[in-house]
């Protein structure tokens, strides 16, 4: 039972660790945050609210600079103050912004948001299991091979929720009647609205999967359909 001990420590510490993560998320977003109203974007939630057959399509503003969307565990939809900033100055179309929420939509109905928490908690986890057992044969150096092996296994997760997002939100923005061009063209952008540096990272650490791999994988799913259609 003894040596059992460090991971049931790490199961839950993980567990802790979610519960005070979702907490410390929500408590920031609460502070941070207020609804968006703006007529232009509102005509494009609309038609993505008549595509699920929701009353309405709720958009939060997260008073950040960094250019982002993100879908918080209890499934609220927030655009940082910096992408609404590029589409009010017109580097974004409504189209465009209408993506990224579509993009998000899916992390929410995909269960990748709540997941996605309970992933970040997991691998603190299995990086500590990890780290304890590999420094007994390996000291010294335990450590950073515990520590690289989860990155691994966080980017590789978190990619695979990018492409399943991109999926449901070509779907979305389909049905919607808004396309899918305007998920492209952003994508062709988010580079530069988020200042990122090409290359500075191999495609297998990147959280993200690499622009062109992402619109490949919308027009491979156009295809699809246009044969099925």
């Amino acid at each position: 039972m003894i040596r059992f001990t460090p991971i049931l420590l790490a199961v839950l510490y993980a567990f802790v660790m979610y519960r005070f993560s979702v907490w410390r998320t929500r408590r920031e977003l609460d502070a941070h945050s207020t609804e968006l109203a703006d007529p232009r974007l509102k005509a494009m939630t609309d038609r993505l609210a008549a595509a699920l057959d929701l009353p309405r399509i709720r958009v939060n503003i997260y008073e950040i600079d960094p250019v982002n969307g993100l879908a918080a565990p209890d499934g609220r939809i927030f655009i940082t103050r910096g992408f609404y900033r590029k589409f009010q100055q017109g580097e974004v179309t409504d189209g465009e912004l209408a993506s990224v929420i579509a993009h998000e939509l899916g992390h929410v109905a995909l269960g990748h948001s709540r997941r996605r928490m309970i992933d970040f908690s997991g691998q603190n986890a299995l990086r500590t299991a990890l780290a304890m057992i590999l420094s007994r044969f390996l000291p010294g150096i335990g450590i950073w091979i515990a520590n690289a092996l989860t990155s691994l296994l966080a980017a590789r997760l978190s990619r695979g929720d990018e492409y399943e997002a991109d999926e449901y939100a070509a779907a979305l923005l389909t049905k919607a009647g808004i396309g899918t061009e305007a998920q492209k063209s952003l994508f062709r952008k988010l580079e530069a609205l988020t200042q990122a540096r090409s290359g500075a990272a191999p495609a297998w650490l990147m959280s993200h999967p690499k622009t062109d791999e992402r619109i490949a994988a919308i027009e491979k799913l156009e295809s699809r359909w246009a044969l099925k259609g």
